[in-house]
């Protein structure tokens, strides 16, 4: 994938020229979606100062443009929507959002859902370290969109770790801080959280609620990362009757679900997990090989074709996909041979 040809007009550089960087931040994305530095060629090195906290701000600077050129990433390169949540909250209220591609509610029979890892990073993000050290190939989710968007699915890209605005960050409370106010309460919290996106669990259960319930798609997929698969099984127990009915596949990635204590016991739901779930873990076994030592064994579980964790996505693209592919047709299979009109068409025969 040339991530360059992906869009003409999108530069990383040019996003941190527009903005008050460090003079030594001077990276880019090349070709190959990976960073470097413009003049060395050199990838990211963090203990550029003697200073830890020097390095540390640096590295959260760099951390915010990566957010802000993924977004950008998946409304012009993958033309992704962006939606605000609560869909009823005023324009003044704090508002968290997800991506998701055009009509995807109403002009598609599949839809797909990705359901990131528990972190700082944002959506289109698998891991924002793999993206510094490894590449966008490996630590974005656009590779995943773009397959996605081949198959002819419908996408939707949650957004569960953006919880609360953090009032520190800022203009005003930067010159408040400096002013010492002393009638300021000294335990005072500044993180603010977004009404119905507070919690990962929330922010999926009100987009399934508002969105992914009320679309036409007959068949959604999750693709669930790390404690994405956790939140997944939460909303699986919340909304029980139409989670079954309208998710026909899951894929998990090294995820942090349990079963046996997040289900009670749900014989019904267990069922369901073993039969519409799988999960690949990080494991030196070549991609797909079967797992069956491990303790928690809930559905198929099958190898990444690596040890690295933050690699475990990347690794498993082609085989997801197949998966999902293989699923939709079986479940086709299967509905047509229960369907009353093919019933009488075998006996007309």
């Amino acid at each position: 994938m040339n991530w360059l040809q992906m869009n003409e007009d999108l530069s990383f550089r040019k996003l941190i020229n527009g903005s008050e960087c460090p003079e030594n931040l001077k990276y880019d994305f090349n070709k190959n979606g990976e960073l470097r530095h413009i003049d060395t060629n050199e990838p990211f090195i963090f203990n550029y100062q003697k200073s830890y906290d020097g390095n540390h701000k640096r590295y959260q600077i760099l951390g915010h443009l990566i957010t802000r050129y993924v977004y950008e990433l998946l409304e012009k390169a993958c033309k992704l929507q962006k939606i605000y949540i609560p869909a009823d909250a005023p324009d003044n209220q704090l508002h968290s959002f997800f991506f998701m591609s055009e009509n995807a509610l109403t002009n598609y029979s599949t839809l797909v859902v990705l359901l990131q890892d528990q972190g700082t990073f944002r959506a289109g993000q698998w891991g924002q370290k793999t993206i510094i050290h490894e590449g966008l190939q490996h630590g974005s989710q656009v590779p995943f969109i773009i397959m996605a968007l081949q198959c002819s699915w419908g996408v939707i890209i949650l957004n569960p770790n953006d919880n609360s605005i953090d009032l520190k960050t800022k203009p005003e409370y930067l010159n408040l801080s400096k002013k010492e106010d002393s009638t300021c309460p000294p335990q005072l919290s500044w993180a603010i959280p977004k009404r119905d996106s507070s919690s990962p669990e929330k922010h999926t259960l009100y987009v399934w609620d508002h969105f992914i319930s009320k679309s036409t798609a007959r068949n959604v997929a999750f693709i669930a990362h790390g404690y994405g698969g956790l939140v997944f099984v939460n909303l699986l127990m919340q909304r029980t009757l139409e989670v079954m009915k309208k998710v026909y596949a899951v894929a998990l990635i090294d995820s942090t679900h349990h079963t046996m204590h997040q289900t009670k016991g749900n014989s019904e739901v267990q069922a369901w997990i073993w039969k519409h779930c799988r999960e690949w873990v990080s494991n030196c076994k070549p991609l797909d090989k079967s797992i069956g030592c491990l303790v928690k064994v809930d559905c198929p579980t099958v190898s990444t074709g690596t040890e690295k964790y933050s690699l475990a996505p990347s690794s498993s693209l082609q085989s997801i996909f197949r998966y999902l592919k293989n699923s939709l047709k079986t479940g086709m299979k299967e509905c047509f041979i229960r369907s009353p009109i093919a019933t009488r068409s075998k006996k007309r025969s």
